[in-house]
């Protein structure tokens, strides 16, 4: 990945939380903590790893994305939206009685959604189903799930991990945002799962540890994923991330899990992420130059 090829996406993921600003601010709630520390995997997701066209939503030749934590809707939504699957203008409707973007995704009514979740665990059960189906009917297509560090308290998803083992799913990717903190608190304190890289190793994962906002590191994580191929095993990301990058005031906070910016917190974020957004523009202008 060339240098303005990481600029550009960079421009990109600010857009995404700008976006998670908007969506929750027009909603007066939501989820804009953990949406903010995902915007960079799902940015590098949507714009170049996988196989979609917003164009052709259903198409059956798909890349299928699969947002376990789906409180974190809002930056999905933003993700898809700077995509070209329905307008940016539409985010500041999240969670209006009379919106199509509701608080957790809806296949049924989101264009570029691929299932409809919300309670924790149950979305990468779903990705580890879609899975083995793509197996077992001979597509190549590849299966991506997000979910928390908070979601994998739940047994569920113990439950997937042994599942995709067993059924040697080497084109599933489950990515595990490790942001360290969740409703009540630190993850550490509230339930703690780590080891997981040694726990996802047991499991037999091929699991590769590596900053979550770095598209150096991602683009490194995700051609190691293309690599295991035909390996028969599944491949885990455990992504070191910061819980409400890009608004100075959300970052590392556990009170932004699920709480959205009043007018002037608005402000004051939109206000920094249009300082990122142009700081960008002037170094692409300049390596353009």
């Amino acid at each position: 990945m060339t240098k303005m090829e990481t600029l550009q996406l960079k421009l990109t993921a600010t857009r995404v939380r700008m976006g998670v600003i908007e969506a929750t601010h027009g909603a007066g709630c939501g989820h804009p903590g953990g949406s903010l520390s995902s915007a960079d995997v799902l940015t590098y997701l949507y714009f170049r790893e996988m196989r979609i066209d917003p164009e052709q939503p259903q198409d059956p030749n798909r890349d299928r994305f699969v947002l376990s934590k789906g409180h974190c809707a809002p930056a999905l939504y933003a993700a898809l939206a700077e995509r070209g699957f329905f307008p940016v203008a539409d985010l500041p409707t999240l969670r209006h009685s009379n919106s199509y973007l509701q608080g957790h995704p809806n296949m049924n009514t989101v264009p570029g959604v691929d299932m409809s979740t919300g309670s924790l665990g149950q979305g990468v059960s779903a990705a580890c189903g879609m899975a083995l189906a793509a197996k077992r009917l001979g597509s190549d297509i590849n299966v991506y799930t997000l979910l928390g560090d908070g979601e994998v308290d739940e047994g569920e998803c113990w439950e997937a991990f042994l599942f995709a083992n067993h059924y040697k799913l080497d084109n599933l990717c489950i990515m595990i945002d490790i942001n360290g903190l969740q409703i009540d608190g630190p993850t550490r304190q509230v339930m703690n799962t780590e080891p997981l890289d040694r726990k996802m190793d047991a499991f037999g994962f091929n699991t590769i540890v590596c900053n979550g906002n770095s598209f150096y590191e991602l683009e490194q994580a995700f051609k190691m994923f293309d690599l295991s191929h035909g390996s028969g095993k599944p491949t885990c990301f455990l992504l070191h991330t910061t819980k409400g990058l890009g608004v100075s005031y959300m970052e590392d906070s556990a009170d932004w899990h699920g709480k959205a910016p009043n007018d002037e917190e608005y402000e004051q974020a939109m206000s920094e992420l249009r300082e990122t957004y142009e700081s960008l523009e002037k170094e692409i202008e300049r390596n353009n130059g």
